[in-house]
C-alpha cells in the first residue's frame, strides 16, 4: 500500500463532501464567505475527516449523515487555525505558503471567518436531523454532542487556554503539557474517530474503546512534533528545527528527553492499535493511517 497515495485519494473524495456545502460568495455579507471559503481551500491533508470516514467504514456504516459531519469536523478544524494565526494568539501571517486568513481579509475579518466556519458547521450537521430516522436520527444527535464537547471547553478550546497561559512557561508541570495535547491537539481526532464509529453503528462499548485508540494516538502525534522539531529538516517539517527551544516553549522532549520520547511515540501507537485490533473489524488502511500520523517526517 502507497500509503502517501491512498490518503491523497480519500482526501479527495472527502474534499467533496466539504466543497458542496461551502457558502456561495454573494449578498451583503459575501466578505465573511470569501474568507471563510479562503481558509477551507488553503490545503491540508483532511485527516480528521479521512479519520472519521474510515472508522464509520470500520463498522460497516450506513447512515447518510456521515457526508455532512466530514464536513463539519474540517470546518471546526479550519476556524481553530484561523482563530490560532490571528495577531492576539500566535500573529502568523503564512499558513502552507499562504496568507493567512487575517493577513488576507483584516483582523476583524479573521475573527468573523472563523466564528462562521464554527457555527455553520453546526448547521450543516444540524440539518442532518431533518434527513434521519429512527435509530439513525438517535446516532446523529449523540454525535452532535461528541462534537460540541470535544470543540468546546472541555475540549479543544480548554486546551488552547492552558496552551496560551503556559507560553514561555518552562516551569509549567508535566500533567498541564499532558492535559494541553490531549485536548488542543487530541479533542478533534477523538471527535472524529468517535462520529464515524457512532454513525457507523458502533456500540456503547466499542466507541468507549474508539474514543481510546484516539486519545492514545492524538498524544503521540503531537509529541511527535517536539521529536521533529528536534530532529526534523527544516525544508522537511515546514518550521525552523528548534523553534521550540528557541520560544522557551515546555514541551515533552524538555521533560523527558529525545529518546524517551521517541520511545513515548512507539508505545502509545502500538497500544491504540493494539486496541483497534481488539475489535471484530478490520480496516487495513485505517491501520496504516495511525502509523503514518504519528510516525511521519513532517
Amino acid at each position: 500500500m502507497d500509503i502517501n497515495k491512498e490518503i491523497a485519494y480519500k482526501a479527495s473524495d472527502a474534499d467533496r463532501m466539504i466543497y458542496r456545502v461551502l457558502p456561495a460568495e454573494k449578498g451583503y455579507q459575501k466578505t465573511v464567505f470569501q474568507a471563510m471559503n479562503y481558509s477551507v481551500l488553503a490545503g491540508g491533508k483532511r485527516i480528521r475527516p479521512i479519520l472519521m470516514l474510515e472508522t464509520y467504514k470500520l463498522f460497516g456504516g450506513s447512515n447518510k449523515a456521515i457526508e455532512s459531519f466530514v464536513a463539519a469536523i474540517e470546518l471546526i478544524h479550519t476556524y481553530s487555525l484561523v482563530h490560532d494565526d490571528l495577531p492576539a494568539m500566535d500573529d502568523d501571517e503564512l499558513r502552507r505558503g499562504k496568507l493567512t486568513t487575517h493577513a488576507k481579509f483584516g483582523e476583524a475579518m479573521g475573527v468573523l471567518a472563523g466564528d462562521g466556519l464554527l457555527n455553520y458547521a453546526f448547521e450543516i450537521a444540524l440539518d442532518t436531523l431533518d434527513e434521519t430516522k429512527g435509530a439513525d436520527n438517535r446516532a446523529v444527535i449523540r454525535s452532535l454532542k461528541v462534537l460540541a464537547k470535544k470543540a468546546g471547553i472541555y475540549g479543544m478550546i480548554g486546551g488552547q487556554v492552558v496552551d496560551v497561559e503556559a507560553e514561555k512557561q518552562y516551569g509549567i508541570s508535566k500533567n498541564r503539557l499532558d492535559f494541553i495535547y490531549e485536548l488542543k491537539t487530541g479533542a478533534l481526532i477523538e471527535a472524529a474517530m468517535m462520529i464515524g464509529a457512532i454513525l457507523g453503528g458502533a456500540t456503547d462499548e466499542e466507541v468507549e474503546q474508539i474514543e481510546e485508540v484516539a486519545k492514545k494516538i492524538g498524544l503521540a502525534f503531537q509529541i511527535q512534533d517536539d521529536v521533529l522539531d528536534v530532529i526534523g529538516e527544516t525544508e522537511t517539517i515546514g518550521k525552523s528545527v528548534g523553534s521550540d527551544e528557541k520560544n522557551q516553549k515546555a514541551t515533552y522532549v524538555v521533560f523527558e528527553g529525545l529518546e524517551k520520547a521517541k520511545q513515548e511515540v512507539a508505545d502509545l501507537t502500538d497500544d491504540a492499535i493494539a486496541i483497534l485490533q481488539e475489535l471484530p473489524y478490520e480496516n487495513p488502511f485505517l491501520t496504516e493511517l495511525l502509523r503514518w500520523m504519528v510516525l511521519r517526517d513532517k
